[in-house]
């Protein structure tokens, strides 16, 4: 289901200045306090000009070269870090501009910040989500960023730098009266989710704890992109769970859902984290976490997240390899 541009600009706006209330508050300079108005830009009832063109007037930062010095010699001769990311349909993570080819959000702008830090042009591939595993153990890519979560299962053939929170949203229509805050919320329930997702293994999870204190088990319906929005309005789904901003953003738009919980990306146990992520011991981790704490350090980290509304999803620090989302019982 495609959505209009007037729409997604009207939506982008309205959420600019809806998360913007939510934040910490804190003054932010350059791209981060006022997005530079440009075409296909519009102003926000806060003032906020939200920026949905591709002349992103982004948020940058110097070389550090004891930071590019981590990078492997194969990367550094080439002059380029191969970004890959998913196909622009998630915003505000990773989105087009108005010219439905410049890819936008959160994740490219933190992409350009590392590549920056490293002293590499950043190159962006866009692909499906099941695809940006395969180009990333085939060594067709460098590194992904893309909301990917850090789990046990993951960390067998990957390497992780984190960057950002794993905050999960549910979403349901709008005076639904559905509330989200574990399994039983949704036994028996007919819930949407992407496959191949830590979304997909929680709803699995939840469903499996459900049956055995004797509820019914969670009806899972699989969807791509944003199929289930037309399944959410037509009440074929009740809930639909992912990445909580993509699902704010979406609700803000329609004006007819509204996000009704939220949960850790991690599960229960572990608080949920999003990272970098490149092929096991290729060499590169150690220049990706430096690259993240230089940001975090010069506050152009905190700038970007501001920008795009995600100031509660901060990390403190990069951390390698964190403890992740556990490996499913068997």
């Amino acid at each position: 289901m495609s959505v209009p541009r007037r729409a997604l600009v009207a939506a982008a706006c309205a959420l600019a200045s809806a998360l913007a209330l939510a934040g910490c508050g804190s003054g932010a300079t350059g791209a981060a306090a006022e997005l530079a108005p440009a075409k296909g830009g519009s102003t926000a009832p806060d003032g906020t000009v939200v920026n949905l063109s591709p002349n992103q007037n982004r948020v940058t930062t110097s070389k550090v070269e004891a930071i590019a010095a981590l990078v492997p010699e194969e990367i550094r001769r080439k002059g380029k870090l191969s970004v890959v990311d998913s196909l622009g349909t998630t915003p505000p993570l990773d989105f087009y501009a108005d010219d439905d080819k410049t890819i936008i959000g959160v994740e490219p702008d933190l992409a350009v910040l590392i590549g920056n830090v490293l002293g590499l042009e950043v190159e962006f591939n866009p692909v499906s989500w099941e695809n940006i595993f395969v180009g990333l153990d085939s060594g067709k890519y460098d590194v992904g960023l893309s909301n990917i979560t850090v789990t046990e299962a993951r960390k067998e053939k990957y390497d992780f730098a984190t960057y950002r929170l794993d905050v999960l949203g549910f979403e349901a229509k709008k005076g639904s009266g559905i509330k989200v805050a574990g399994a039983k919320d949704l036994a028996g329930r007919p819930v949407g989710v992407n496959s191949g997702t830590n979304q997909e293994k929680l709803l699995i999870a939840w469903s499996e704890e459900n049956v055995r204190n004797g509820l019914k088990p969670i009806d899972i319906k699989y969807f791509q992109g944003s199929d289930y929005y037309l399944a959410l309005s037509s009440g074929r789904i009740d809930v639909y769970t992912g990445p909580n901003p993509s699902l704010a953003f979406h609700a803000v738009q329609t004006g007819e859902t509204e996000v009704v919980g939220t949960y850790s990306g991690g599960g229960a146990d572990v608080l949920g984290k999003i990272a970098a992520t490149t092929r096991k011991d290729n060499g590169l981790v150690k220049a990706l976490n430096g690259a993240i704490e230089e940001l975090i350090r010069n506050g152009t980290y905190g700038q970007v997240l501001k920008r795009w509304g995600l100031d509660g999803e901060a990390v403190a620090n990069s951390e390698i390899n964190p403890p992740g989302l556990p490996k499913p019982k068997p």
